[in-house]
């Protein structure tokens, strides 16, 4: 159930109208890391999220806090466009908002592409989804910095500092959720992968550029148990292929599976896999 307020979340209010800022902020409306995105994304893996009612809930609260910056974002891009109802030379800074959308907000992005439900990462797999969420909401607060600094004035500039605010906080609160799972970071699904394998780091970009660049070393070759392994192309004896023989047992899931469930959840059973898989 849901129910509107007639209330802002947090009150709009600009001193001079920029239709093409109005546009810029298209993209946290209709765009790929937007308010819409990200409020359907939440609910739906709330709604998804039938064995954990504490997660649940997390998904279900912060996805409908982003129905609620949605209207602050739309609210901000009609008082940017509102000249596109009167002014003809504003107006032809963006025929497709004015003859199409009559000078209000649409589903849209800031290039006019339309959004679309690929934008969302919906996978069913709770610490995979929360890592989504993360990911989602460290992308709107880059682009609400960059919004930002394509604008003086001082209310617009007040209203995107709350929105990109409440992106951290999001991201502390999807944080802590993956975190209390008790989850090892490289713990994901119900399956180990293979050893030996999982620990090569393919060196496939070698040699020298022309910009400088050339074959690296660092952590991410080393860290968790990695080792650089180089390409039978260079020279290097490839990846241990060999080792993949059929699959493993059951991968350590954490408290994932210990959580309360709703009462429409299936009955919790033994892990897939791990009574036919190989030891």
């Amino acid at each position: 159930m849901y129910h509107h307020i007639k209330k802002l979340m947090y009150t709009v209010n600009i001193d001079t109208p920029d239709v093409r800022f109005g546009r810029m902020l298209l993209e946290q409306f209709g765009g790929a890391n937007g308010e819409l995105a990200a409020a359907m994304q939440y609910t739906i893996q709330g709604w998804n999220c039938v064995d954990d009612i504490a997660r649940r809930d997390l998904l279900l609260d912060i996805g409908t806090e982003e129905l609620s910056h949605l209207e602050v974002v739309g609210t901000l891009i009609r008082m940017h466009l509102r000249d596109l109802k009167t002014d003809r030379e504003a107006a032809e800074a963006d025929p497709l908002v004015t003859i199409a959308g009559g000078g209000g907000v649409a589903l849209f992005d800031s290039m006019g592409n339309a959004w679309t439900a690929n934008y969302l990462k919906i996978t069913g797999e709770i610490d995979v989804d929360l890592r989504s969420n993360i990911a989602a909401e460290a992308r709107a607060k880059i682009v609400y910095e960059r919004l930002i600094d394509h604008t003086d004035d001082p209310g617009t500039i007040d209203t995107l500092q709350f929105l990109m605010t409440r992106e951290i906080t999001h991201l502390k609160s999807f944080t802590a959720a993956l975190e209390s799972l008790e989850k090892k970071p490289f713990s994901i699904g119900r399956r180990k992968p293979t050893p030996v394998i999982v620990d090569e780091y393919f060196n496939g970009s070698t040699g020298d550029g022309d910009e400088g660049e050339t074959d690296m070393r660092g952590p991410w070759q080393s860290s968790f148990g990695l080792k650089p392994v180089e390409s039978e192309m260079a020279g290097g004896e490839g990846l241990s292929v060999d080792t993949i023989d059929g699959v493993l047992g059951g991968e350590d899931r954490g408290k994932q599976d210990a959580g309360h469930p709703t009462s429409t959840a299936p009955a919790k059973k033994e892990l897939i896999g791990v009574a036919e898989a190989k030891v």
